[in-house]
């Protein structure tokens, strides 16, 4: 079983930055693919970015695009989500998630542990 952790959410303006972190119990980190998803208020849970095994491919929604990075680092068993540019369209609770087997990385239900989410609210 794998637990995560996320944390860094917050409220930021309209233009800000923030950096979520999503740090994982298990040693094995490294095994499992990554990924980040958002779910805004009455809407589904929708796929953000994901990053391979070892970091070295990612994949991105294109509403961020050019704006969100995702990294790891598998020596602190840790995936990062650098957030620039935010819009109030990004208010969301966001998620990590660990996968084991991964196939198509921007369907949810590819993914096996999820964290308890953190809020991000962007407003002026």
């Amino acid at each position: 079983q794998v637990q995560l952790v996320e944390s860094g959410g917050g409220l930021v303006q309209p233009g800000g930055s923030l950096r979520l972190s999503c740090a994982a119990s298990r040693r094995t980190f490294s095994s499992w693919s990554m990924g980040w998803f958002r779910q805004a208020p009455g809407k589904e849970r929708e796929f953000v970015a994901a990053i391979s095994r070892s970091g070295g491919s990612t994949n991105y929604a294109d509403s961020v695009k050019g704006r969100f990075t995702i990294s790891r680092d598998n020596a602190k068993n840790t995936v990062y989500l650098q957030m620039n540019s935010l819009k109030p369209e990004d208010t969301a609770v966001y998620y990590c998630a660990a996968a084991w087997s991964l196939r198509d990385e921007i369907k949810s239900g590819e993914y096996d542990y999820w964290g308890q989410g953190t809020q991000v609210t962007v407003s002026s």
